[in-house]
């Protein structure tokens, strides 16, 4: 099955690169290209591509103004939304995934790691590039308010799956780790991600993070 992906950046160079980087793979189809925010909205909701792949900074409307239209609270059919940009700023990967964003990946990481967020956020999966992630989840423990002792809404077996989604692990992980079945865990993300009020497992780890449900090391 061919994975559709929107395109959505300013620069053609960087539109026809990554088009030829991704409809390498055999699996990855390009759709649609939008030369800024707008267009890329606009865009996503006609052709409602599997995946958008999107830039920080564009006119109209930036990269995480779009994940946020698109992927955002509120948004009754939430897509997937990839920003992919040269700009490692904390302001940017926090609003990106709080937006609803499922991947955050530097332009400088590598094509491998591209085509890998692509077809992650098909699989409902959620991709960070490495040198972020640990920076990311230290600020996110760091700067949490302490909590009130609220009665979490999660079973102890949601607990260590969402620890497990916090540290990065992939559900076929997860159900090695836990010794269930593949379907068992899709099940139980389903189930957080209802229970927490998120759409993706991104959002996930950052409320695993924010509240102290795993500790960094």
């Amino acid at each position: 099955m061919t994975i559709s992906v929107l395109l959505a950046d300013d620069q053609a160079m960087i539109r026809r690169g990554l088009r030829l980087l991704l409809e390498d793979q055999p699996d990855i189809g390009v759709v649609g290209e939008a030369a800024d925010g707008a267009e890329a909205v606009s865009m996503a909701r006609r052709l409602r591509p599997d995946v958008c792949v999107v830039d920080i900074r564009m006119p109209l409307l930036d990269g995480i103004e779009v994940t946020r239209a698109l992927a955002g609270p509120g948004v009754r059919d939430p897509m997937r939304v990839i920003v992919v940009t040269t700009f490692d700023l904390d302001e940017y990967v926090y609003g990106a995934l709080h937006g609803g964003a499922v991947g955050f990946v530097l332009k400088d990481a590598g094509p491998a790691l591209l085509v890998e967020a692509v077809r992650a956020a098909h699989n409902g999966e959620a991709l960070v590039s490495p040198s972020i992630t640990l920076r990311l989840l230290r600020h996110m423990t760091a700067t949490a308010k302490p909590r009130s002792a609220v009665r979490s809404p999660l079973s102890d077996r949601e607990i260590e799956v969402v620890r497990a989604v916090a540290r990065g692990r992939t559900n076929q992980e997860i159900a090695s780790e836990l010794f269930i079945s593949l379907s068992t865990v899709k099940g139980h993300v389903s189930g957080i991600q209802a229970k927490l009020g998120t759409s993706n497992r991104v959002q996930i780890a950052a409320w695993a993070w924010e509240n102290r449900i795993v500790e960094s090391t």
